[in-house]
């Protein structure tokens, strides 16, 4: 008896969040190391290029990445999605023993909270209509609706970037994360073109003539390499537990309302499905908030670090001023 498609897919989701979880960490065991050699991802250096852990935690999210796109192609999205929560339990589970990164009481209630939050949303959203060819989805893409949605994503991006980040990138996560989820839907779009693509082209009906497809391609690894820029940033200024649950939270959110303004899936939704959505998204604010305010009571300064003068003015002649340093870490439980 052989396996079925959503069995394949269900494999393969869990994979996806195995690898993706451990990517987390081997990235932010890079950015360390890259940190105490050079400028700090977070404050705009790239030295991190040149660690190896970096990589390792590179190409183990691709293949985590990889994974995940092949089981939205055996399995239905209200099975596989829901599933990148456990990405999150992993990532929380191995910063807590290998980062020493830990979480109070309320920053799991949290975690609880967006998890459990991002389920319900997912598992009572509209089943989406497959499109059949790249022009079918093309034909959704330059939709007015889908275009004014598109138009906004950008500009709330470029604000972000522009003006938001120079000032509370260091400081309040939801900037980065804000940028890497707005772009994250989009790609995701793209992504799912891709994926039809290849589909049709391994069944012999070749998608890559059209130009359609090529941007598609395009629009995708643009978005993909800004994406990783800013969450490299985000991992290397906040906690790993904390980026991990309010990045999920945000690009699934994102994600959703991106595929029901293309697909229209939306329509013919009864009350229950609607109300339980709604209770969702409530769910997740809830949780959010929560991991939000566990942030803020490390009191984190712009660099990740607190520190402050420890000395009497009028020793200034007898002994070198003492300043004490503290790192993240010190804040948790």
């Amino acid at each position: 008896m052989g396996v079925s498609d959503n069995s394949r897919g269900l494999i393969l989701a869990v994979v996806s969040s195995l690898f993706v979880g451990m990517s987390f960490i081997l990235k932010k065991k890079g950015l360390r190391r890259a940190a105490a050699a050079g400028t700090r991802a977070g404050g705009g250096g790239y030295t991190y290029l040149l660690e190896p852990l970096w990589w390792a935690g590179m190409i183990t999210m691709i293949v985590g990445e990889v994974a995940n796109f092949v089981a939205y192609i055996y399995a239905p999205a209200v099975l596989v999605t829901p599933l990148g929560a456990l990405s999150i339990i992993v990532s929380a589970v191995l910063a807590h023993f290998i980062l020493k990164e830990r979480l109070r009481q309320m920053g799991i209630l949290g975690c609880v909270s967006c998890i459990v939050g991002s389920v319900v949303i997912v598992l009572h959203a509209p089943e989406e209509h497959t499109p059949s060819s790249v022009q079918e989805v093309w034909k959704l893409a330059t939709e007015p609706a889908f275009l004014i949605y598109v138009a906004a994503t950008l500009s709330i991006t470029l604000v972000l970037i522009l003006h938001f980040e120079p000032l509370y990138g260091q400081t309040n996560i939801l900037v980065y994360l804000g940028i890497c989820s707005l772009m994250g839907a989009l790609t995701v779009v793209s992504i799912k073109a891709i994926g039809i693509a290849i589909k049709l082209t391994l069944e012999g009906i070749n998608q890559f003539k059209y130009a359609k497809t090529w941007y598609f391609i395009s629009v995708a690894l643009i978005f993909v390499i800004m994406q990783l820029n800013y969450l490299n940033k985000a991992l290397d200024t906040f906690n790993t537990a904390i980026v991990s649950p309010i990045y999920y939270v945000m690009f699934t959110t994102l994600t959703i309302m991106a595929s029901a303004i293309m697909f229209k899936d939306w329509s013919g939704q009864d009350a229950s499905s609607i109300a339980s959505e709604i209770c969702g998204f409530i769910t997740v604010l809830t949780g959010t908030i929560i991991l939000h305010m566990t942030r803020e009571e490390e009191q984190p300064n712009a660099t990740g670090a607190v520190t402050w003068f420890d000395g009497d003015r009028s020793k200034a002649g007898r002994e070198e001023p003492h300043f004490i340093t503290l790192d993240n870490s010190d804040y948790f439980d």
